[in-house]
């Protein structure tokens, strides 16, 4: 008889145990599914910052009196692969640069010679990859960032998330209403 009512007593409180742990499994498991989609979005990023320079050369032999765009996409360029940024800092980073992109390429148009330029052309084209790449790898995080931050704000899997010092975390999202401009190829 006490046996039985010992298991009666204990076994909410074993149920509710083992129920903790799942939450806090998959919390773990949804802050790696994070952690490597930003590490995705980072690689593609640092992509981007290695074409610039080659499209800012490319565009200087054409265009050298454009002086002024092609060092404000270098300097935006820099300001960009500063590397370690958070997704907030990111966005706000990488919303000039791509403002900066959409001026050369509006510097570009005037230069026939230069829109006709395999090495421009080629460039231009691993550009547009490379933001159709970025995009994806933004939608990935972001969709991982809803997970997350909805298990640590629902109830009542937010007692384990704050019991364990989970917290929401900030999504991908560019501070510019142009978004990424895709370069026309």
């Amino acid at each position: 008889m006490q046996t039985a009512t010992l298991f009666i007593l204990l076994a909410p409180v074993f149920i509710a145990l083992v129920w903790a742990l799942l939450i806090y499994n998959r919390l773990v498991r949804l802050r790696l599914h994070v952690r490597e989609s930003w590490s995705d979005i980072d690689v593609q990023l640092k992509r981007r910052h290695d074409l610039i320079p080659n499209l800012v050369a490319t565009v200087r032999g054409y265009a050298a009196h454009e002086t002024a765009v092609l060092e404000n996409v270098t300097r935006l360029r820099s300001e960009a692969a500063r590397g370690d940024l958070s997704p907030r800092h990111a966005g706000a980073a990488e919303a000039p640069l791509a403002a900066g992109l959409s001026r050369l390429f509006a510097v570009a148009e005037n230069y026939p010679a230069l829109k006709a330029d395999t090495q421009f052309l080629a460039l231009q084209r691993e550009l547009a990859e490379t933001e159709d790449r970025i995009a994806a790898a933004r939608r990935f995080f972001n969709a991982n960032v809803r997970d997350l931050n909805t298990l640590c704000e629902q109830f009542p899997t937010t007692l384990v998330a704050s019991a364990t010092g989970f917290r929401p975390v900030d999504f991908f999202q560019l501070d510019s209403a142009a978004e990424r401009v895709v370069p026309r190829v």
